[in-house]
């Protein structure tokens, strides 16, 4: 995590362990994303979501703050109502 140019929070930390999620899929999908969305209800937070080929062309969804130096991720997670529609 070292070299990862984002901030994690601590649930964000719990979630890439528990849900196998490697940094390298979370730094491809912000720096890359199909898509971007604002959030519903903090104008401070976007969604940038992407296709993970290695994962079965799963969409991951990565929720950060955008205003913040650097971005602070607050949760990722594979999005299961998009799969295949990005």
């Amino acid at each position: 995590m070292k070299d990862f140019p984002y901030e994690l929070t601590i649930h964000v930390r719990e979630q890439i362990v528990e849900r196998k999620i490697p940094l390298e899929w979370i730094r491809r999908v912000l720096e890359n994303p199909s898509r971007t969305e604002p959030h519903k209800t903090d104008p401070e937070l976007r969604h940038a979501l992407g296709i993970i080929p290695e994962n079965g062309d799963r969409v991951l969804r990565v929720v950060y703050n955008s205003t913040t130096q650097p971005w602070r991720i607050v949760t990722v997670h594979f999005d299961r109502r998009l799969k295949g529609k990005l």
